[in-house]
């Protein structure tokens, strides 16, 4: 089923909210279990909401933090998403969170993502609770529609796991290598916030929601059933 896209009047309420919901996830994962996973994207998007959620009063010290994807860089580039959580999460209480990271230098980008694989599921097993954005183009994580890798990315029926992305050819998108967790992961997930802005991307949820599962990232969600809850404005 098609979750309803909320709407919300001013970005600042939508951010809040984003951050009040995804917060609330990690308190009920923290009640029920004693700890808590949270995996966060990347862009810009999400600055705004990391922002709320640092300052919120959580047991920061019993939470791991991770990525649902990383492009290929370390953390000292400016295209680095673990620089983006360092610097607007991972600050204040938020601070005391633990952070396992996707990258790791490495020969290839393959062999990064088998490490990350193994320690994110060493260090965290399942995660609780996740920020996805959206791209123009529709992907989500790095699940790019075209990618030699999406199929892969999009199986249900492997188990939660990290795979390396190739950079596009003759322009196709990513730009750059990445990593990736697969579509297990957010089904396992508690509770998967879409973070969305802008009437050009409320327009390609609406498409991307109806198309085909096996190509298009958001209607692969939904067929998998991922908890998902869409929350938009128009400007952010």
């Amino acid at each position: 089923m098609i979750p309803a896209i909320e709407t919300f009047a001013t970005a600042n309420a939508w951010a809040r909210a984003c951050a009040t919901r995804l917060t609330d996830g990690l308190t009920a994962s923290l009640k029920a279990r004693g700890r808590a996973v949270f995996a966060g994207s990347g862009g810009s998007t999400p600055k705004p909401i990391y922002q709320v959620m640092a300052e919120t009063a959580l047991d920061w010290s019993k939470i791991a933090v991770t990525l649902i994807d990383e492009r290929y860089v370390p953390e000292t580039s400016p295209d680095s998403n673990a620089r983006l959580l360092s610097r607007t999460l991972l600050k204040g209480p938020a601070a005391a969170a633990r952070f396992v990271p996707l990258f790791h230098p490495s020969i290839t980008v393959d062999r990064s993502a088998l490490i990350a694989a193994r320690d994110l599921a060493a260090e965290v097993g399942g995660i609780d609770v996740v920020l996805l954005g959206m791209g123009e183009d529709g992907h989500i994580c790095s699940m790019f529609p075209g990618s030699p890798t999406l199929e892969s990315l999009l199986s249900p029926h492997l188990q939660p796991t990290v795979l390396g992305v190739p950079a596009g050819r003759d322009g196709a998108a990513p730009s750059m290598e990445r990593l990736s967790i697969n579509l297990p992961y957010l089904v396992r997930a508690e509770r998967v916030i879409l973070a969305l802005t802008g009437t050009a991307k409320r327009a390609v949820f609406e498409s991307e929601a109806v198309g085909d599962p096996a190509t298009r990232p958001i209607a692969a969600l939904i067929e998998a059933g991922v908890p998902l809850q869409v929350l938009w404005t128009e400007t952010a």
